[in-house]
């Protein structure tokens, strides 16, 4: 039961992340400096952002159900995603890419310890 509210929440994160990105990609990325003035820039937001958060939440919420016996599978996918996304942050820093506090290692944290949780909850 809390495993399930654990991945449900990850889910939840997913897709407010990913209809943001798919109806408002400026606005997901303004907080990061980022601006969007080509239309292959904003296609870019949606899809990664957008289109992979949704799908990302779908995945999480078939897990939550056990869907095909998905549920492992699907969570320890979703966690090295998060993983990665982390992974990227720190390459980005050591790489000589300062950045302040947030929202890139506000995010780091979030990527880290959601990986952890969902890895927790199998």
């Amino acid at each position: 039961m809390a495993e399930d509210i654990i991945v449900g929440a990850v889910a939840v994160f997913f897709l407010g992340m990913g209809v943001l990105g798919l109806v408002a990609p400026a606005a997901l990325v303004r907080p990061f400096g980022i601006e969007l003035r080509a239309p292959e820039a904003v296609s870019e937001i949606r899809a990664v952002y957008g289109g992979f958060g949704v799908a990302m939440a779908a995945l999480l919420g078939a897990a939550v159900f056990d869907v095909g016996g998905i549920r492992t599978g699907a969570v320890v996918a979703v966690a090295a995603a998060l993983a990665g996304m982390a992974l990227g942050r720190v390459v980005s820093r050591l790489a000589g890419t300062r950045t302040g506090g947030c929202p890139n290692w506000f995010y780091c944290g979030v990527e880290v310890v959601a990986a952890a949780l969902l890895i927790m909850t199998i």
